[in-house]
């Protein structure tokens, strides 16, 4: 269930889109599945992206860095 404050969704949201035209570029997508009281995010991976193995870089090096640093109340950033 999502408890988190509205304003970490909102700034993990104002990323996915900022990011979202180079994942579609790719045939892929990702979209914010929930935040939880705790800090953690966990993010859908969707289309090409899914299983791609280039993916772990995209993600982690990419979108999850960007999370991290724009948004410090983030805790944990998982994948589904």
């Amino acid at each position: 269930m999502d408890t988190a404050s509205p304003t970490i969704r909102a700034q993990v949201e104002a990323i996915l889109e900022e990011v979202r035209p180079n994942l579609r570029a790719h045939e892929g997508d990702a979209r914010l599945a929930d935040v939880d009281d705790q800090g953690n995010v966990t993010l859908k991976i969707e289309g090409a992206c899914r299983g791609c193995p280039m993916s772990a870089l995209t993600f982690g090096l990419g979108v999850e860095k960007m999370i991290r640093e724009r948004v410090p109340e983030v805790n944990e950033v998982y994948y589904s």
